[in-house]
């Protein structure tokens, strides 16, 4: 059985990898759609699809690495034909991993399984929160895992940040 989880991984922290194993416990194989991969660098999405296959790839272990694949998935500004358009770059999927209401929505109209993710520790392990957190020089590095820290340091991710 195949799932497909979708999200923007800005940065991939420590709850996206929980979500990665929490989806696993559920399928053989796990498609992750990364979402807003046509975008192009903007405050609340300041890393390039490519880059954020790179955190993920870099944080993770291979007994994952062999039960993934990765796609760029753009937004469209139509969300029916956004649908229909991950059908032309996802391979068959059984089951929806999301808490995107949206997502929710349009996946429990086409009758495909939506099993929500469990949020681990949300109030810290958000994309927002550790933007601001290396923006304002405070302590990040312990909600993301080794690779995407490595990435984030490598790439001067604080510069980023600031020139958004």
């Amino acid at each position: 059985m195949n799932g497909l989880l979708i999200g923007r991984f800005q940065p991939f922290h420590r709850g996206h990898l929980e979500a990665l194993h929490f989806a696993l416990s559920k399928v053989d194989k796990l498609w992750v759609g990364l979402g807003s991969s046509n975008k192009p660098p903007q405050k609340n999405n300041p890393f390039s699809a490519e880059e954020r296959k790179k955190m993920i790839l870099s944080s993770i272990d291979d007994s994952i690495r062999n039960k993934i694949e990765i796609y760029f998935i753009p937004d469209f500004e139509d969300h029916k034909k956004w649908v229909e358009h991950i059908d032309t770059i996802i391979p068959k999927f059984d089951i929806v991993f999301t808490n995107d209401d949206m997502t929710k929505y349009l996946y429990s109209k086409r009758d495909t399984t939506v099993i929500a993710i469990p949020f681990t520790k949300r109030d810290v392990l958000s994309g927002t929160n550790i933007r601001d957190l290396i923006l304002s020089d405070q302590p990040w590095e312990e909600y993301v895992p080794d690779g995407t820290r490595k990435f984030l340091n490598e790439t001067n991710a604080k510069q980023l940040l600031k020139n958004l």
